[in-house]
């Protein structure tokens, strides 16, 4: 468990900070970009959830998805292969797979598109649909750090099926699908 009994510690102040092996490295290090990007994901998903009424299902599903974003971070912040004298956290195949279960029982419920949607509609949706690209940001910056160094590949997979349920997320908080704003190419009545 963790214990923080101190939240400054002055260490970061030349722009520097330390990976979970304790190695020191640069704040703008790619690693440092993956897992705080991440982060950010876990906050706009914060920000969505406070949108929700805790009865509903997407709420714990959400609640769920900010735990597994922290395994996520704890993943990437301790490089592949250091042996840290403790056994690394690491995202696991099972935690894609309950990704998958939950958006294949969500989409069931949608009518298929017609179109792309716009980020809108109901306040809970467009939060997810914010959610949702920070999250496809976290993965971009996930995919150029293994394309560097070694990443545990459930990691990457995790956060491209994440960005997959939080549209999913999105159109059910859109009255399933019946709220969503539909993109119209050309835009909408600006025809001369």
């Amino acid at each position: 468990m963790v214990r923080l009994t101190k939240i400054y510690t002055r260490t970061g102040d030349g722009g520097r900070t330390r990976l979970g092996d304790m190695s020191e490295t640069a704040k703008h290090d790619p690693r440092v970009e993956a897992y705080g990007t991440v982060d950010e994901a876990n906050c706009a998903i914060g920000l969505a959830r406070a949108a929700l009424a805790p009865a509903d299902a997407l709420y714990a599903i959400l609640g769920r998805v900010q735990n597994d974003l922290f395994d996520l971070g704890a993943d990437l912040c301790l490089p592949e292969g250091v042996k840290p004298g403790y056994t690394p956290l690491r995202v696991s195949a099972a935690q894609v797979k309950r990704l998958e279960g939950e958006i294949d029982a969500l989409n069931a419920r949608l009518s298929a598109l017609d179109s792309f949607v716009l980020p809108g509609g109901s306040e809970a949706a467009a939060r997810l649909h914010l959610a949702r690209a920070v999250t496809r940001r976290a993965e971009r910056r996930t995919t150029a750090l293994a394309a560097a160094e070694t990443v545990n590949p459930e990691a990457v997979k995790y956060l491209n099926r994440l960005s997959d349920l939080l549209f999913v997320c999105a159109r059910i908080a859109n009255d399933e699908g019946r709220g969503d704003v539909k993109w119209v190419p050309g835009g909408a009545g600006n025809k001369e």
